[in-house]
């Protein structure tokens, strides 16, 4: 695939610097095996490991070290690449950056490494969106779990779910040529086969999706409650300091409080909120808005109820909770009773640390979405939602089938095709592109 990107060659410091250690200058390009020779003095022969020395255009020696070529395509941008391995200098890296460019070269914008692989066809755009998620990976796991995105496992699951779709396409617009045929005789139950089996492939892997989300970005979990139920007690005990001011007093908590906990090996970002009543003066009224704008947006509720009052605390909250897609009640304050059982919560005591281990553990499962870790890969929120309206049209698909209106059919399929193809690339508008790559880092 030749693309743009052939018409120039690209530079850019490709590792941080330290001091003793290795720091890469990378070219990407037509010419960057020429830029390469000018400094290193030498042909380099593919895939080779050289030892050279970097020359400036006096043919003075700015450094020893690696250089080491490799023929496109069979490189990481596709074409033709070199990396020069020199000390981790930062003189001696803008020095070595600054002698590309002065040959010809031009510096790199944030991620054009992986974009270029991806134009070219090195790369899928998941697989390099997992490339960012392995360099930002916080644990074992979720290195892991980028790996798996890197090699293709999300890829290839989406590649046969729009293989699938395509063929289903192919079988309808089939039937449409033959539209005067009666419906049943053209094989509309197999179409409403497929589509179920594709509804079911699907549902499937936008929950594997999800988890790889949650990996990757953390559970958005907003505390919410009645007044004085122990919000901000928890969060404390939670974070283990004192990050939220505690009171008596009902409506100490007027804004947001955010918190970022580590559950196990994966992160959860809590949301302390204002105590939800109808109540209060128009600060708290205020604080109250907030929260319940900021539900909006929670993966989970985390529930807080007293345990002296379960029942009314609970009907203060229950219209708030409704367009919430997770929640998790937890029964605070048990050491002020006796004799505490709670089948469908989670009893704690914010201020003993009774209960907080198996308040761990019921996130824990929560940020694994249900799952475990074995296969999970990495995965972000357009793919989540992509997949979600691929569901929807497919839902749309089966009803036009059962109508027996099939050019409503093929329109539906094709929009359930496009949205899982956008994930890996096969639909993918400028603008799409530019948001993702953009987020890389130079050099990548």
């Amino acid at each position: 695939m030749t693309t743009h990107a052939d018409t120039d060659t690209i530079v850019a410091i490709a590792t941080p610097a330290g001091a003793g250690g290795v720091g890469i200058v990378r070219l990407s390009g037509a010419r960057a095996r020429d830029v390469a020779h000018a400094v290193c003095g030498r042909r380099l022969e593919p895939r080779r490991a050289h030892h050279v020395r970097f020359l400036d255009e006096d043919g003075e020696v700015l450094d020893d070290g690696i250089a080491i070529a490799f023929a496109g395509p069979a490189s990481y941008t596709g074409e033709d690449v070199v990396e020069l391995q020199a000390h981790g200098s930062p003189v001696v890296l803008q020095q070595l950056q600054s002698r590309c460019r002065m040959l010809g070269a031009r510096l790199a914008r944030a991620g054009e490494f992986s974009e270029r692989a991806f134009l070219n066809g090195r790369l899928d755009l998941a697989q390099a969106e997992a490339v960012a998620d392995l360099i930002a990976a916080g644990d074992v796991r979720g290195a892991r779990a980028a790996r798996r995105s890197l090699d293709g496992v999300f890829s290839e699951r989406c590649a046969s779910l729009a293989d699938a779709l395509l063929q289903l396409r192919v079988y309808v617009e089939a039937m449409i040529d033959f539209s005067d045929e009666p419906i049943d005789t053209l094989g509309g139950d197999e179409v409403a086969r497929r589509i179920a089996a594709l509804g079911a492939a699907l549902s499937a892997l936008e929950q594997d999706a999800e988890r790889g989300r949650r990996l990757r970005d953390g559970l958005h979990v907003v505390i919410v409650g009645p007044p004085n139920a122990g919000k901000s007690s928890l969060l404390n005990a939670l974070a283990g300091s004192d990050r939220a001011i505690v009171t008596d007093i009902a409506g100490t908590t007027r804004d947001l409080l955010q918190e970022t906990v580590r559950i196990g090996s994966a992160e959860l970002v809590l949301v302390d909120t204002a105590g939800l009543r109808d109540a209060g003066d128009a600060i708290e009224r205020e604080g109250i808005r907030r929260a319940r704008a900021e539900l909006q947006r929670a993966d989970l509720a985390l529930v807080v109820l007293d345990a002296r009052d379960v029942a009314g605390g609970l009907s203060t909250v229950a219209d708030d909770l409704a367009a919430v897609p997770d929640r998790l009640l937890v029964h605070n304050k048990i050491d002020l009773v006796e004799d505490h059982e709670a089948a469908d919560a989670v009893p704690v005591s914010a201020r003993t640390g009774a209960g907080l281990d198996r308040l761990r553990a019921a996130l824990a499962q929560r940020l694994d979405g249900g799952g475990g870790g074995e296969g999970a890969f990495t995965a972000r929120q357009r793919h989540v939602d992509a997949l979600r309206e691929a569901s929807t049209a497919l839902a749309d698909a089966a009803a036009t089938v059962d109508g027996g209106a099939l050019e409503l059919t093929a329109e539906s399929l094709r929009a359930a095709h496009d949205a899982v193809g956008a994930i890996t690339g096969r639909v993918r508008p400028d603008d799409l592109l530019g948001h993702i790559f953009s987020s890389f880092c130079i050099g990548k």
